[in-house]
């Protein structure tokens, strides 16, 4: 008989060693889920864990008067494509729905004014200062003001890291106060002054250095990025919700022979063997009131795993790596601001037509919701569903200021969000008005673009990396958004499945 030679034989190992292994994920967010999928995909046994009584994360549902809508991301950027590959793989394409025409509005313009956000700009920079949708926010004066980037020295060009102090630099402060800060804390909840310039606007600086002047800057990246565009929308939402997203990973996972364990916070991961012993809460006993009415039933449950990945807040993996990962003490830990979301089902007739289209920003200090979305006109899924009401969502909070709603009961913080909403919309919208409502709070982990963002996260990454057979994924690493999450926890789960069956 002839030996089979080592290149055929080594699949049908690698299979063998796969089906040895145990992959124990804490959390069961996206990045989690994600993870835990790309596992499975080779045959790994997979657990998730997951605290809380639903698996999704930042992905969150509210049912207001019989209708599921989004309580937490409601969206996609569509960048990289990764997110619709996942979308595509899980046999989902047919859900994915595009935002309705129409841009935003800006509201808190001096004067009590709310104007149309200028188009054809980069993150608020215009890349003409004379359009009229520029000159009604910031004024004449402002208007002049920002024209002397174009006869100004350019003592700035190519190293400026501040997108704030670069745009007041360049174009003076109104541009920065009424144009720019509105987008970044709407977009990334931070003052521009914490956003990088080369995270957030790949390219600017190099642009900057070409043309001479910002405004010239913006417009040639424009052009070059109109030139390279594919068609489609720079964000995609699911008919549903973005918990089909969530729903589908779980049903995926599972069909691979995965399993999805909610109710189950996990205390403790500690050496066993090569592997790990993760000790958790046992779900079950905590579903059976008279086990949990009995001192003696075993309330927690101890598990071993050949390799964990964590996927949960920063707060909570640097907990469960106190004693693990002695280097990510040293490490920074990231601001991250406690951001609240209340979505409100009306009746206003008078908001059919959309009179500020699909949302509305802020000028920072002008109101105490930071953005409103107005749902039913940005997606027509939202808007069959509420049946000739209407669905928006108030946001509050952002890097270095808590949210107004913070300190009040949920009909004070529904109270105050209709209040906001009524005047970001400039219709009066009476309590009587309101149908239902739902809070939801959310820790931010710190965005991608945020100044010294990069080499926080490489020194976390590298802490973890050092200690065998751990990974961690997720926002506070990875950077917010699923176009970031859902890439890293793929290639974060792929350098694992590496180590595991071939190290």
């Amino acid at each position: 008989m002839t030996d089979v030679p080592g290149d055929l034989a080594a699949p049908a190992d690698l299979a063998a060693r796969a089906a040895r292994t145990h992959v124990v994920v804490i959390g069961g967010g996206i990045s989690g889920l994600v993870a835990a999928r790309e596992c499975a995909k080779v045959g790994m046994r997979v657990t998730v864990l997951e605290a809380t009584d639903a698996a999704g994360g930042a992905i969150r549902t509210a049912e207001l008067d019989g209708i599921r809508l989004d309580a937490g991301a409601e969206s996609y950027a569509t960048r990289g494509g990764t997110v619709r590959a996942l979308i595509d793989e899980l046999g989902l394409a047919e859900r994915v729905v595009t935002p309705a025409a129409g841009g935003a509005w800006l509201s808190g313009v001096p004067g009590g004014r709310a104007a149309p956000l200028p188009v054809g700009g980069i993150l608020g920079i215009p890349a003409n200062v004379f359009q009229d949708d520029v000159r009604r926010i910031i004024g004449w004066s402002g208007v002049w003001r920002a024209y002397l980037d174009r006869v100004r020295p350019p003592l700035t060009i190519g190293h400026t890291h501040s997108l704030g102090r670069l745009v007041e630099t360049r174009m003076g402060a109104k541009v920065r106060d009424r144009l720019v800060a509105p987008v970044t804390h709407g977009v990334y909840s931070a003052s521009p002054d914490d956003i990088d310039v080369e995270v957030a606007a790949p390219g600017l600086n190099a642009a900057l250095t070409r043309m001479g002047a910002l405004s010239g800057a913006v417009a040639a990246l424009k052009d070059q990025a109109q030139a390279a565009k594919a068609p489609g929308a720079a964000v995609e939402g699911l008919d549903g919700g973005m918990s089909v997203l969530v729903d589908g990973l779980v049903a995926d996972l599972v069909k691979l022979g995965g399993a999805v364990r909610v109710g189950a916070p996990v205390y403790s991961i500690s050496p066993r063997g090569e592997g790990w012993a993760v000790a958790h809460a046992d779900p079950e006993a905590a579903a059976d009131p008279e086990a949990a009415a009995d001192a003696d039933a075993p309330q927690t449950v101890e598990i071993e795993a050949d390799a964990v990945i964590l996927a949960t807040s920063e707060s909570v993996a640097r907990e469960i790596l106190a004693g693990i990962a002695p280097a990510l003490a040293g490490t920074e830990v990231a601001d991250a601001p406690e951001i609240e979301i209340v979505t409100l089902l009306v009746e206003a007739p008078e908001l059919d037509a959309a009179p500020r289209g699909t949302g509305v920003l802020t000028v920072p200090g002008s109101h105490v919701a930071k953005a409103l979305t107005h749902s039913s006109a940005k997606w027509s899924w939202v808007r069959e569903a509420a049946r000739g009401r209407h669905v928006l969502r108030v946001s509050f909070g952002a890097q270095g200021e808590h949210a107004a709603t913070a300190a009040l009961d949920d009909e004070g913080a529904a109270r105050l969000a209709l209040e906001e909403a009524s005047a970001l919309l400039g219709v009066p919208l009476e309590p009587s008005r309101l149908v239902a409502s739902h809070r939801g709070r959310f820790t931010q982990s710190q965005p991608a673009s945020v100044i010294g963002s990069a080499d926080r996260r490489s020194a976390a990454r590298a802490a973890i990396r050092a200690v065998p057979r751990i990974a961690a994924v997720g926002a506070w690493l990875a950077g917010t958004g699923l176009a970031q999450v859902v890439p890293d926890a793929i290639d974060e789960a792929d350098r694992l499945r590496h180590v595991l069956l071939w190290d």
